[in-house]
């Protein structure tokens, strides 16, 4: 048996116009890593089957090895020593949250949750002639396909939560975040 796998690639060259808020929001060395991945899914598979849940460790012939937050900053680039995101936000309108921090309202908002596709569809491209205000929006939206499409995807494979969205209102208070 071999694992199907699957991360939500984001369409399109990366924009440099958005490179410093990227930077700044502690997210571009994911951004420039997670273009155009590709997973070998028999070795994922072999990984699995060595995974131990009890002892969080992969036993492998030559020894045992388990996964550090370190190995997550060193692969990723992403803080692991900052504060940790672990309670559920509510908000009565998800709506204006939205229009406020990417100045549009998917029609389509599930507690909480939007899709992917709506956020590929409605920002499309940057141009050059772009104010500050629109390159920021398109920084948070940009975030939020990272997140929802492979750093956490959802088992629908198309929804991120806005809950990510409130962390982004400051670029460098989400840098902040492990």
């Amino acid at each position: 048996w071999v694992l199907q796998c699957y991360i939500r690639n984001i369409s399109g060259p990366l924009s440099l116009l958005i490179e410093n808020y990227l930077r700044e929001a502690g997210s571009w060395h994911v951004a420039t890593i997670g273009r155009g991945c590709k997973l070998d899914p028999k070795l994922i598979s072999a990984l699995i089957e060595r995974w131990r849940p009890e002892t969080h460790t992969f036993h492998l012939p030559c020894g045992k090895c388990t996964i550090t937050f370190e190995d997550v900053h060193l692969q990723l680039g992403l803080p692991v020593d900052g504060s940790a995101l672990t309670r559920f936000v509510q908000s009565a309108d998800w709506g204006a949250i939205c229009y406020d921090l990417l100045g549009e309202i998917s029609d389509n908002i599930y507690g909480g949750w939007i899709e992917i596709g709506w956020l590929q569809d409605t920002f499309l491209e940057l141009g050059n002639d772009s104010i500050e205000v629109e390159r920021i929006r398109y920084a948070r939206a940009y975030i939020l396909k990272m997140i929802g499409g492979y750093l956490m995807p959802k088992l629908s494979r198309n929804l991120v939560h806005l809950r990510w969205l409130l962390k982004l209102v400051d670029f460098r208070a989400a840098s902040k975040f492990g």
